[in-house]
């Protein structure tokens, strides 16, 4: 009779009174040791395979001794770069005897559970409502127009002069050439204002074609 047992991670193929080296184990020596994960048991007439382990098989085997197994050198070299490294490892074992092959009723150990301390039940605690704040009331805002239709008018004077609030048209034909001069006094360049009220008032009255024929006839901004 033999069985596939999985043991320290490794799979071997065992019977009885035989001696096996497996990773080291945490078990004294001297001590029993027993194997749960059967993988494949065989009594001679029958196969069980498991799936992935047959429930209730088991490997019982008895520790021997804790030893070191054979040295291995390890060595890197790389080439043309002067490289060179040489170590040398010993695996940690242990060895031992398999006692019996058990096809049914082997008992798994069970991991012992910690105890966890009951959790009191949390009360909900009710949050205090927030203090609704007031809507800031909405500041009433028309489309700006585009100043720069405006003959003499340029994109920092625009700018300026929508900084001032005079954004379209309409604002820009209640204003006086010198409001207008004293907004774009810091606006570099010698500015001709005098027609720009009366091109703002064509230009909100949808007189395009008006507007653009005296544009022709000025010289920015000057008649």
């Amino acid at each position: 009779m033999y069985a596939i047992v999985e043991m320290a991670g490794q799979q071997f193929k065992v019977a009885k009174d035989q001696k096996v080296y497996v990773h080291r184990l945490q078990t004294e020596e001297g001590k029993k040791v027993t194997f749960n994960n059967v993988l494949l048991l065989d009594d001679g007439k029958n196969v069980t395979i498991g799936a992935p382990a047959i429930d209730g098989a088991a490997v019982e085997a008895k520790v021997v001794q804790h030893l070191k197994g054979d040295k291995v050198i390890v060595f890197h070299k790389k080439r043309r770069k002067g490289y060179k490294k040489k170590n040398g490892h010993r695996q940690s074992l242990t060895e031992i005897v398999i006692e019996s092959i058990v096809a049914k009723g082997a008992k798994k150990a069970a991991p012992a559970k910690k105890e966890a301390a009951p959790k009191a039940a949390a009360k909900p605690v009710a949050k205090p409502a927030a203090p609704k704040k007031e809507a800031a009331p909405k500041k009433a805002t028309s489309k700006a127009d585009d100043l720069k239709k405006i003959e003499g008018i340029g994109p920092k004077i625009a700018s300026t002069l929508t900084e001032a609030g005079i954004a379209t048209f309409a604002d820009l034909a209640k204003a006086t050439p010198e409001k207008i001069s004293e907004i774009i006094a810091e606006v570099r360049g010698n500015h001709v204002t005098d027609t720009w009220p009366a091109q703002a008032q064509l230009a909100a009255d949808g007189k395009w074609d008006e507007l653009k024929k005296w544009q022709d006839e000025l010289d920015g901004g000057k008649a």
